[in-house]
């Protein structure tokens, strides 16, 4: 069994960004910039924007964050990003979801101008991502791919599941996966909380990738002898071996799971890493205007 290393291959990717910015600002232009909106305390979204934050700094970006209250109507939130997609300093932005019940998530995604989606979720940006035009890949499935791609994993004529059909991973990576390019070309099967047979069709998967939200769902008898498992799932879990008093966990049993498998990423340290350095890359397209010119 191997480890796919995410936090090693996000560090090569921002090296790599961290030069490309370095280039733009001897040629006298600006840093990118990226900025996150965030509405409510959801503590998973407040650390999750803290470490975006970090990632910014760590590249060069500059880094721009909107903290509003659990209370803000849903005008408010849909003001700030009219101002947000009309500031010409601001190269892309996200907005932390979940978003309190009060706002609609759709009507805000549906907002945010394109061009400056760097989350990949608007519509627009999902439809290019489906007709195989250029676009910004949602940060997570994006993440993954290139995990493939840098680890050496062959996809071509390779049987994938995916665990889960959100539009956020489920969906995104089984058209990417099934897409003709490298990494790319492999019959790709989704499964969700309505399928049957789900432990059956998981086994034959030459790649599995984990992202149903249930901590420790795959088991060993969910898996085909050197499969390689992607687990997405990230959960807290009480833990008396730390001074924390939880452990982050994933969607896979992964002491289980390790002893059969190939590949395996782990979490913390897989697939994590990477979802902020996709929204990284995204954020240099769209200063760097690749997408939408």
């Amino acid at each position: 069994m191997q480890l796919i290393d995410g936090k090693k291959i996000a560090e090569e990717i921002r090296g790599e960004i961290k030069i490309e910015v370095a280039k733009l600002i001897d040629d006298e232009d600006r840093s990118p910039h990226l900025a996150a909106v965030i509405v409510g305390d959801d503590p998973a979204s407040q650390t999750y924007v803290a470490a975006k934050e970090k990632a910014c700094k760590s590249v060069g970006f500059m880094s721009s964050v909107y903290k509003l209250p659990e209370k803000t109507t849903e005008e408010e939130l849909l003001e700030l990003i009219s101002f947000l997609n009309n500031d010409p300093e601001i190269d892309g932005f996200i907005v932390q979801l979940p978003l309190p019940d009060h706002i609609s998530e759709d009507k805000i995604i549906q907002t945010i101008a394109p061009e400056k989606d760097v989350d990949g979720f608007h519509p627009v940006n999902l439809g290019r991502m489906v007709s195989g035009l250029p676009s910004y890949l949602p940060a997570t499935p994006y993440g993954i791919m290139q995990l493939l791609e840098r680890s050496g994993i062959e996809t071509e004529g390779k049987h994938c599941v995916v665990l889960g059909r959100s539009n956020i991973v489920g969906t995104p990576i089984s058209i990417l996966l099934s897409r003709k390019a490298n990494p790319g070309n492999c019959t790709v099967t989704i499964c969700h909380s309505r399928t049957k047979d789900i432990k059956k069709i998981s086994a034959s998967a030459d790649i599995l990738i984990a992202a149903i939200g249930q901590e420790g769902f795959v088991t060993t008898d969910m898996v085909k002898k050197d499969a390689v498992i992607i687990d997405v799932g990230i959960h807290r879990v009480p833990s008396k071996e730390t001074k924390s008093g939880f452990k982050l966990k994933g969607d896979v049993n992964f002491e289980e799971v390790a002893k059969k498998c190939s590949h395996i990423t782990p979490v913390p340290g897989g697939v994590g890493p990477m979802t902020i350095t996709g929204l990284l890359q995204n954020t240099l397209k769209a200063h760097k205007k690749e997408i939408y010119g």
